[in-house]
């Protein structure tokens, strides 16, 4: 399968188009920046050059490709402001991807968050929420995924609060950096609260096994730990960084404030069982335990 990317070099993106590589698809990949081209094109694959909002370039990859996986998002949430022009920003991008696909039956795999469920795990049958600083998100995805009914074979990967590699990524990449300015380990809420995490290379395989075979019109947990306690993460960030853990405010995290105070568990029972997905890298707690205390 042809297969064009956007977001290719992120976290994600980076192992995804590595995992589309290695198991015999080739990759068709937005690139933005000259290090782009030169990253992507030194993996094997082939680039088209645009950035997320160049609504033409997104369109024409499509129509070259056999199947699209949009993964692209903008790198700044340092405001709510910002936030809200990313998320838009994507939702158009993710709207001309899925109309260039309308009526062909290729596969349209999309990204999303894990929901959260009071009381419990959300599941892959849990919808997604429409209320909150990442709403229009969830709306993106759901516009998406209605488009199976218009000969698109779109589904959802929904990723957990913390993609991981190496030490850094997600929230817990952002609970590490605030560490490093503030000098402190801090946690929002009380610190029991769990988030779910993925490392990214096993977020790949099941980026691929949904582009390869999911049904239209289906949502899938990149899931592999429920839930790890927030203060369990700051206490190995602190401990790597020498730095005290400690409790701190929740609008340390700006937008984000509220969503890294929320207990949102996750699971994904039904994803590894109908898809054949298994994690198999090392878990967020023993990942960042690779934290650079040099690193900037």
């Amino acid at each position: 399968m042809h297969v064009f990317v956007t977001g290719g070099t992120g976290t994600i993106g980076t192992p995804v188009v590595a995992e589309l590589l290695a198991t015999g698809h080739t990759v068709l990949a937005l690139a933005r920046s000259d290090a782009s081209v030169e990253a992507l094109e030194r993996a094997g694959a082939t680039t088209i050059r645009g950035a997320l909002t160049d609504l033409d370039v997104l369109r024409a990859g499509a129509a070259q490709s056999d199947g699209v996986i949009s993964l692209a998002f903008g790198r700044d949430y340092g405001s709510a402001e910002v936030l809200a022009q990313g998320i838009a920003d994507e939702g158009a991008a993710m709207a001309a991807l899925g109309e260039e696909l309308i009526g062909s039956d290729r596969p349209f795999a999309v990204v999303s968050g894990t929901p959260w469920v009071e009381g419990r795990a959300a599941t892959e049958a849990d919808p997604l929420p429409l209320e909150g600083p990442v709403a229009g998100r969830a709306r993106s995805v759901m516009a998406a995924l209605a488009l199976a009914d218009r000969g698109v074979r779109a589904a959802a990967v929904r990723l957990p609060r913390t993609v991981h590699a190496d030490g850094r990524g997600g929230f817990a990449g952002l609970l590490t950096e605030a560490a490093r300015r503030s000098g402190v380990a801090g946690y929002p809420g009380d610190g029991t609260q769990r988030w779910p995490a993925v490392h990214a290379r096993d977020a790949a395989v099941l980026f691929r096994l949904v582009l390869e075979s999911a049904p239209a019109g289906t949502a899938w947990h990149a899931v592999a730990d429920e839930g790890d306690a927030v203060r369990d993460m700051a206490e190995v960030i602190g401990r790597r960084l020498g730095l005290p853990v400690e409790q701190v405010p929740d609008d340390t995290f700006g937008p984000f404030g509220p969503i890294f105070a929320m207990d949102q568990p996750a699971t994904s029972t039904r994803t590894r069982q109908a898809l054949g997905w298994e994690p198999t890298h090392e878990s967020l707690l023993a990942d960042l335990e690779h934290i650079d205390p040099e690193s900037a």
